[in-house]
């Protein structure tokens, strides 16, 4: 550690250094997760991590509430929700769950069973009320959550992670950023390329190539990028030159919004919708199972260990049951766009994190606030999009480093898991009806026809993290092998020690087993 020369903050050194543990070097981390900068500095700093989320977090309350049928006061409510709920797991996960400096929020893993929910009800051209719809989701959701809580605090992932090793994370976190390259902020034909382009020109510039000139620009590249494009976009616009930003929804906001559990009413438990739902958390879970990794490499820790990735999953669990409550018809999970920011930004503090929480219920509530959000342009959130998934992409590659790719085995499974996990996704995706399918498979029709049974199924191989990652673990775990060539040896050196990790209370461990004992520990 060096102090600042700015502030006198404690700060990791840029110059090469080992992480504990024996993992990999820290070399581009700024601030470490223990680190606190000063106060002014962490809110522009955790406002930076808020900005990175926003795009996700505007998107899929947008579909939902177009799907749902909700008029513009309905959508600004639970665009507000969001922010509310994300804000509230954030300091939930931070504190008391994986204590990683990671957001929490919206999931598009789970976008794709509620949209199934409410096409079953009809969706917004009949059938049942918006709000009714709504409820449905609530109860679907918290269900699935439930059963997050359980797969964290029993250790079922826990269990696992001695079968996962860099090959299949390196798979799953490559995917993270892959699944995400056709966002309509990327891909939109009508896209403003001029300003996503500055967008990304701007964050590249200060990120790669002057950050060395100044901290300002090392510290803050997603803020000045997105800042310096929001700022000529709002310019011109004003200017009447384009006509890309307007103002108006901002002076028609409440000042404070009323967001409070159960906003849409009594939630509906319908175990079909469950069941799907349950799917899509599964396929959140193994997401974020591969976030918890990709974030340790990137704020420089040794790989995660059992009890963390217990208790992050367990607590994502009760994010979902919390997002619920609240009645955002979404559930809650790990946010591949934050953690693409600490790799850019080299700043993985959770006190940052933490700030940003604040920031994120502070917008939910405000009204003017989250109108403002609103008025980001979609390209400017493109280009912030391309910097931070290529960044994730490149951070799960890098895990390869640990393997031995001389050996034919691995680079077959390395290739398999990510063509797999992108191909498989799009065949599902032109498949109109898995129960149909199904049924028609002799023998096994009668189970695998199942509606519930289907519709898992076909959420699961429309996943592309479930997809790539099923198909790594299964590769890497049957070929033969030894650990050395597949790189288990050295993630085991790499990996934090079991005593690394200090769960919140002994509460929260099952059965009443101590909080230094490793509940999954099986060896």
């Amino acid at each position: 550690m060096t102090a600042d020369p700015l502030d006198g903050a404690e700060t990791h050194s840029t110059d090469e250094e080992l992480v504990p543990d024996g993992g990999s070097e820290a070399s581009m981390v700024e601030y470490g997760i223990e680190d606190k900068p000063p106060l002014l500095q962490s809110i522009f700093l955790g406002t930076q991590h808020w900005l990175t989320m926003v795009g996700s977090t505007i998107a899929i309350p947008f579909v939902l509430a177009g799907a749902l049928g909700f008029d513009g006061a309905q959508t600004a409510q639970l665009i507000g929700t969001f922010f509310v709920v994300s804000g509230v797991a954030t300091l939930a996960q931070t504190t008391v769950g994986n204590k990683y400096p990671i957001v929490q929020g919206g999931t598009f893993s789970m976008l794709g069973p509620a949209l199934a929910i409410i096409t079953v009800l009809g969706g917004a051209d009949g059938g049942a009320s918006s709000t009714e719809m709504m409820r449905e989701l609530q109860g679907a959701i918290i269900i699935a959550g439930g059963v997050e809580v359980l797969i964290g605090y029993f250790g079922l992932f826990g269990r696992l992670k001695e079968y996962i090793g860099p090959l299949v994370i390196s798979v799953v976190i490559a995917l993270i950023g892959l699944a995400l390259i056709d966002v309509p902020q990327i891909v939109s034909a009508s896209q403003n390329w001029y300003l996503a382009g500055l967008t990304l020109v701007l964050i590249v510039l200060f990120s790669q190539y002057i950050d060395s000139y100044s901290r300002l620009f090392k510290l803050f590249p997603v803020l000045l990028g997105l800042g310096g494009a929001y700022l000529l976009a709002a310019v011109l616009s004003v200017a009447g030159v384009v006509d890309i930003v307007s103002f108006g929804a901002i002076g028609e906001a409440p000042p404070v919004r009323d967001i409070t559990p159960f906003q849409w009413g009594t939630p509906l438990f319908t175990p079909s919708f469950s069941a799907g739902m349950i799917a899509g958390m599964l396929a959140s879970a193994i997401e974020s199972f591969g976030d918890y990794h990709s974030v340790a490499r990137m704020a420089g820790e040794g790989a995660p260990n059992k009890q963390r990735v217990n208790h992050g999953l367990g607590m994502e669990g009760l994010g979902n049951v919390f997002a619920g409550i609240m009645g955002t018809g979404n559930g809650s999970t790990s946010y591949t766009e934050n953690i693409g920011a600490i790799g850019i930004t080299g700043v993985a503090s959770r006190y940052v994190v933490q700030i940003g929480a604040v920031v994120m219920i502070l917008v939910g509530y405000v009204g003017y606030f989250g109108a403002f959000v609103v008025t980001i342009p979609n390209a400017i959130v493109g280009g912030l999009f391309l910097a931070m998934f290529a960044q994730i992409v490149g951070v799960g590659l890098s895990q390869l480093q640990h393997v031995d790719l001389n050996q034919n085995r691995n680079v077959f499974v390395l290739g398999f898991g990510l063509f797999a996990g992108l191909s498989i996704p799009l065949y599902a995706s032109n498949v109109e009806s898995f129960e149909a399918g199904f049924s028609q498979i002799p023998v096994l029709g009668s189970v695998l026809g199942i509606p519930e049974v289907a519709t898992t199924i076909g959420i699961i191989l429309g996943t592309e993290i479930a997809v790539g990652g099923i198909a790594a673990f299964i590769l890497d775990n049957t070929i033969p092998g030894s650990k050395e060539e597949r790189g288990l040896t050295a993630w085991e050196e790499i990996t934090e020690d079991e005593d690394a990790f200090e769960p919140y209370h002994e509460k929260f461990y099952p059965l009443g087993e101590p909080a230094n004992e490793d509940i999954a520990d099986d060896d």
